[in-house]
């Protein structure tokens, strides 16, 4: 049985509910559901909230499909819509872990957001960002994070734009089976590190 990818959504922790970001954070996290992925958030606010509030409106969601993991050890301080709760205690570092998910989804956001959009590069995850509206996802849309080959099978490897749920779902249908590695740690190869 194989299992159902997760793809983790980072962005603003603060943002209005009527704003271009909390509206297609929701339609994001209701078509990652509808087309048979889990999500995975810092379990906060904002974008976060958004996506998980999305995901539970659809009408394939499952108990067990919203995966919050908290910077703190509180498993009381996370978004109502989360399902699954992990109190890392890691602060910003839990970053990292959102980041490994399948894919990443960046929806705006600020250092955080770049944070996990570094570190999912350097994972080798397949990462989309939304190119309309503001912040690091439309600043890094379309382009390559660093120059390292990560796939070289991958012809135009890179921080593929989107502007809607259904953009973004596709390209996940699309390509997430490609990116396919999983980070094992820092290689060295004749003595350098890579």
């Amino acid at each position: 049985m194989e299992r159902r990818k997760i793809v983790a959504i980072a962005g603003d922790a603060k943002v209005d509910e009527n704003s271009d970001k909390f509206n297609i954070a929701f339609e994001i996290g209701k078509a990652l559901i509808d087309n048979g992925y889990r999500i995975q958030t810092g379990g906060l606010g904002g974008v976060m909230r958004a996506a998980c509030y999305g995901a539970k409106s659809s009408e394939k969601y499952k108990e067990g499909d919203i995966i919050a993991l908290v910077p703190s050890f509180d498993i009381n301080e996370v978004n109502e819509f989360a399902d699954i709760v992990i109190p890392t205690g890691l602060d910003v570092m839990r970053n990292a872990l959102v980041a490994n998910a399948s894919a990443v989804v960046a929806i705006g956001g600020g250092a955080g957001t770049l944070s996990e959009m570094a570190f999912a590069w350097t994972f080798g995850r397949l990462i989309i960002g939304v190119s309309n509206v503001d912040g690091w996802s439309s600043k890094l849309a379309g382009t390559k994070i660093d120059s390292r080959v990560r796939y070289p099978e991958i012809e135009n490897d890179m921080v593929y734009p989107a502007t809607s749920g259904t953009q973004v779902a596709a390209i996940l249908n699309k390509y997430i089976d490609k990116y396919y590695k999983r980070h094992k740690g820092i290689v060295f190869e004749d003595g350098i590190r890579k």
